[in-house]
């Protein structure tokens, strides 16, 4: 299997999964640049990552990737058994991909979203005060427990990735114990720190 990624963006997540799986799994660097051309648009018509190609099947958007390795991968235990737990996942994923990942989007797309410098920082502003909103929703959910659904999950390879983009955009949380106690559980998880070394980011 091949992971399409950018440094630190979402496949990050899926990354940390195959590692926890103990998925053999292929990594490839895209460019910026390459993304918006023709052969990459071939397997990924938005010119976006992730994109995961596994034999002739070609997988977008990163809740479908992690929970696909999830399901190839059952032992690993990062989808639980039951349907109220795996909805409880997937609760915590729809946080992190529909409303986290889509307010981040926000910020990094200010310049195209807003056209002039004023309404740029509004709507970072804006989005950021947001942010704060949503994720003080997972730091008290995380207040009697270690992972964000309950158990060990794909949902907690994708909060740890957004709670980097915290750092890189200065949204500041730094108010949310709970979230960084896991953050730091994260960084000390042996899965996470082979994701960010493959990926440079270590």
């Amino acid at each position: 299997m091949k992971l399409y990624y950018l440094p630190g963006a979402c496949p990050l997540a899926s990354n940390i999964a195959f590692e926890w799986a103990g998925q053999p799994y292929e990594l490839q660097l895209v460019s910026r640049e390459a993304l918006k051309q023709p052969e990459y648009l071939a397997l990924n018509p938005l010119g976006a990552v992730p994109t995961l190609v596994d034999g002739d099947f070609v997988l977008t958007q990163s809740a479908a990737i992690l929970e696909y390795i999830a399901e190839l991968n059952p032992s690993a235990k990062l989808m639980p058994d039951t349907p109220r737990g795996r909805a409880e996942v997937r609760r915590w994923l729809g946080l992190c991909n529909a409303d986290l990942h889509r307010t981040f989007g926000n910020i990094f797309g200010a310049q195209a979203l807003a056209s002039t410098e004023e309404f740029q920082n509004e709507l970072i502003a804006k989005s950021s005060a947001k942010l704060r909103q949503l994720f003080a929703v997972a730091d008290k959910q995380l207040e009697s427990q270690d992972w964000i659904a309950g158990t060990r999950s794909i949902a907690d390879t994708y909060l740890y990735t957004l709670l980097r983009w915290t750092r890189a955009k200065k949204v500041d949380i730094s108010d949310m114990k709970n979230l960084w106690a896991f953050y730091d559980r994260m960084e000390q998880d042996p899965g996470v720190q082979a994701a960010l070394k493959a990926q440079g980011l270590s």
